[in-house]
């Protein structure tokens, strides 16, 4: 049997969300079966790129999509027309639109959409995104979604299938020794952590957090504020927390990929983003058996224990203060079962998916 190539687009594989999910996959699926290969549209080399060589994967580089650049469109279509594929999975949300056009002009067979989010930021280029996900089912064939609510942002009333952001559940259990060795690393000491693992984008809300801790933090001084991550507000974030007086009180780890050890480091996980899909950070963080207390725009989906308390990001911040303070009672325990109950666990999704794609390459 040949092994069966699949194009991945995307922006780029650096540490993100949905990056750190397709990995998951990549790690777990039969790759004498399926083999992946990756669209980039960034000209840098991304955290993940060394790992995806070393599975016999090929990255390709694309300019930035730019849908009003003559050049941009030229160089993509060239590329389906020269690279023959027969799956072409497209992550790039409500621009997904122009890839999947310009595999469908060059004859792709199996042209898969993804959503990764349930909204977009409402910037300048927010009434051409919106038009843009309203053409995405001219050009695909198959349409995903990490959670019901990311596929009916995107997709409306047309079907799709739900795709886990699935995790190597083992990997994230609660160790007291690894959660002394790497608070040690980190200089902390007794303190309440508050933790948080994200792209440093407008969506995840890093601002809104801030001002939380800067009042949790008022009530309890024997508190640190854990951010792992990195991204485009980083500097407005690091600003931000020089101007409140934290600068002692909170660490910013960059981009990690001991994010598994991080997460035994926090006490509570605090995730206010203004939108998502289904945060593949919140499924680590409950299998690591962490209490979350996140906003109420966080798809219900995201619920797969008991350890998740929502608050309205439109209530008073003593609101989420009392619930990050009933949270930090929490008992650590294995949660284990549960992430595979719910379904969340990779073993299982990386064999949905490669069925999926033998499957859909079959009836081409």
């Amino acid at each position: 049997m040949n092994t069966v190539r699949i194009l991945q687009v995307v922006n780029y594989m650096d540490r993100g969300g949905l990056e750190t999910m397709l990995m998951n996959y990549y790690r777990h699926i039969d790759r004498s079966k399926i083999q992946f290969d990756f669209l980039v549209h960034r000209e840098k080399i991304a955290d993940y790129e060394a790992e995806i060589q070393r599975f016999g994967g090929r990255i390709y580089r694309m300019p930035s999509l730019n849908p009003l650049s003559l050049s941009y469109h030229k160089k993509e279509m060239n590329f389906f027309q020269t690279h023959k594929y027969s799956v072409v999975h497209c992550h790039m949300d409500c621009m997904s639109a122009f890839p999947l056009f310009h595999a469908k002009s060059a004859g792709v067979p199996v042209r898969i959409a993804h959503s990764h989010n349930s909204s977009q930021n409402k910037d300048l280029k927010y009434p051409v995104k919106l038009l843009c996900k309203l053409l995405i089912p001219f050009s695909a064939t198959h349409l995903l979604a990490c959670s019901k609510d990311a596929g009916q942002f995107m997709f409306g009333n047309h079907h799709f299938q739900i795709m886990r952001n699935a995790i190597e559940s083992k990997k994230f259990l609660f160790n007291p020794e690894v959660r002394a060795e790497i608070r040690k690393e980190l200089g902390i000491q007794d303190e309440v952590v508050l933790g948080n693992v994200a792209n440093f984008s407008l969506a995840k809300n890093h601002s809104f957090l801030l001002d939380i801790f800067f009042e949790y933090h008022k009530c309890n001084p024997q508190s640190r504020l854990l951010l792992v991550g990195d991204g485009s507000e980083r500097e407005n974030i690091k600003n931000k927390i020089r101007n409140l007086g934290l600068h002692k009180s909170v660490i910013l780890t960059g981009v990690r990929s001991d994010v598994h050890r991080l997460l035994q480091a926090m006490d509570v996980f605090v995730f206010p983003s203004l939108f998502e899909g289904l945060p593949v950070t919140m499924v680590e963080a409950q299998a690591a058996g962490l209490p979350c207390v996140i906003s109420d725009t966080v798809p219900n989906e995201t619920d797969i224990t008991d350890l998740v308390t929502r608050v309205s990001l439109k209530a008073p911040l003593q609101q989420w203060i009392s619930a990050i303070d009933a949270a930090s009672k929490t008992t650590r325990a294995d949660q284990s079962v549960q992430i595979k109950r719910s379904g969340f666990d990779i073993d299982e999704n990386a064999k949905w998916l490669e069925n999926f794609y033998l499957k859909v390459s079959e009836n081409e």
